[in-house]
């Protein structure tokens, strides 16, 4: 077992070579599951005879507990070890994937998500954590380039591994291929990740935020995608007690002495400005990614592999060039590019409208996701840094989490709402007119969205926001941060360095 100090850990040693691959395989897990189970919907709907309202809970599952106790999971690990916690979150992971693989019925499978997301929210915070911990000072930001490119790689082939393993061997192979992964994450970080934790750390957890926010989160979802089959009183008293409950949330963190959520960082206007974008925006994305893999396998009669390297572009894109874009943000501003990339994301969901029966992936479907890739990294890791921005350098962390968590609400609401708003209901999945007409509307609903972001950054963000001057450099504490890539959500991007810095990791939305 490795026992090096906490911080002294140089990246060009063989242990921590080491380090970064338990960290990368770590966050691999997620991203992959993420990716893949996103293109295996329609055949695991066929499969179980699952309704368009339980595939949404197939993946809003998963979300729902990853999103409400995610910053919990990270204060465990700051308590009780970051690597223990982080191996306690990998084996969770794969034995609720094996749970999932072997499903006899879709709610067996539902269940076998939520349970799979307890075990993300334990090993997401963890694998950025134990590279900012463990690392000496001068490696650390070579350590999250490194981790951030590897692991877009395999947000990248992910598209096509779950194509390929649906339509080869089947879906099921999508959550297997969890466990050799796993095994190898316990054996590397088992023998060379030294612990490290947070000796200040009091031990004392918002468990009641965390409980109030799951709960409030499950009920506004359920009533949300129960609203597609009619507005029945199950409806309406599930609407009511979701507010109830978060409202109950609320005071809950007012009083809490160490919230889950600390409200006064949104004394910040900035800073609520900017997760207000995040939430349009992020609400966008997983509509579309969530909508679109249907629309090309049930519509325009694409193979499950085509329809999953139809995203590919907007990986390579963000791969190539989020570094760059943070540069651009910290020289020009946040304000252009958190104006111009929604609309110009919106641009390439409204050229998503020409797909339909017979369209041509090179001529219809590549100019959108392409359109697309180029609005989400102008604006991914300049949306980063300006939260980062927005508060005080010591709660860089937590601002981080609270806008990854609001992605991931952002992302979950919407594959709640989106198909009971567009009119796509019951097994109305399985027809395509049914299909065709609920995603043009919903890609409407979506360019919408991102139009709102856009508006919304433009009328409250501040083109200094990034000044040196005005935010003194400084290294945040990446703990918080998410490693894992939503599942709607292949182009997610912390920015690592800093606000002062305004460069960019890689693409880090699950699951």
């Amino acid at each position: 077992m490795a026992t090096s100090a906490a911080g002294t850990l140089r990246l060009g040693t063989a242990q921590g070579r080491w380090v970064l691959l338990a960290t990368v395989l770590g966050s691999s897990m997620a991203m992959l599951d993420g990716t893949v189970v996103n293109v295996a919907l329609p055949r695991i709907g066929e499969d179980l005879g699952a309704s368009l309202a339980s595939l949404q809970w197939t993946l809003n599952a998963y979300l729902l507990t990853l999103a409400g106790l995610i910053l919990l999971g990270g204060a465990l690990g700051d308590r009780y070890g970051r690597r223990r916690v982080f191996l306690i979150g990998v084996v969770w992971f794969a034995v609720a994937s094996a749970a999932c693989a072997a499903a006899p019925t879709i709610h067996v499978l539902i269940a076998a998500r939520a349970v799979q997301g307890i075990g993300g929210a334990l090993l997401t915070p963890g694998s950025l954590a134990m590279l900012q911990a463990v690392f000496h000072p001068d490696d650390r930001s070579a350590a999250v380039g490194l981790w951030s490119g590897l692991g877009g790689v395999s947000a990248a082939i992910g598209p096509f591994l779950g194509g390929w393993l649906v339509d080869g061997p089947g879906w099921r192979w999508i959550f297997l291929l969890n466990l050799p992964l796993a095994a190898a994450v316990i054996a590397v970080t088992s023998r060379y990740v030294p612990e490290s934790r947070d000796e200040s750390a009091s031990g004392r957890f918002d468990v009641p935020g965390a409980l109030l926010a799951a709960l409030a989160l499950g009920t506004i979802t359920y009533a949300l995608t129960a609203a597609g089959e009619g507005l029945s009183p199950a409806v309406w008293v599930t609407g009511a007690l979701s507010l109830l409950l978060g409202a109950a949330f609320v005071a809950v963190e007012r009083r809490a002495p160490e919230p889950m959520l600390p409200l006064y960082l949104f004394s910040s206007r900035l800073f609520t400005a900017v997760n207000l974008v995040t939430l349009c925006v992020y609400a966008a994305f997983s509509g579309v990614f969530f909508l679109l893999v249907v629309q090309l396998q049930i519509v325009s009669g694409f193979s499950p592999l085509l329809s999953g390297f139809a995203l590919v572009p907007i990986t390579v894109l963000m791969l190539a060039l989020s570094a760059r874009a943070g540069r651009l943000g910290k020289r020009i501003g946040p304000r252009i590019p958190l104006t111009v990339g929604p609309l110009l994301c919106a641009a390439g969901v409204l050229l998503m409208l020409r797909t339909g029966p017979g369209s041509s992936y090179w001529l219809d479907v590549l100019p959108a996701v392409t359109v697309m890739g180029c609005g989400m990294t102008l604006l991914v890791a300049p949306l980063t840094a300006t939260v980062l921005a927005a508060v005080e350098v010591r709660h860089a962390g937590i601002a981080s989490g609270v806008n990854n968590a609001a992605a991931r609400a952002a992302g979950l609401l919407a594959v709640a709402a989106l198909p009971a708003l567009a009119g796509l209901s019951g097994d109305a999945y399985r027809v395509p007119s049914a299909v065709d007409s609920a995603f043009h509307t919903a890609m409407l609903i979506c360019a919408g969205l991102l139009v709102a972001g856009g508006l919304t950054a433009f009328a409250t963000v501040r083109g200094n926001v990034l000044a040196p001057e005005d935010h003194p450099v400084a290294e945040p504490d990446c703990e918080w941060s998410c490693g894992t890539t939503p599942p709607l959500d292949p182009g997610h991007v912390h920015t690592h360095e800093g606000p002062a810095t305004g460069t960019a990791a890689g693409p880090s939305p699950e699951s």
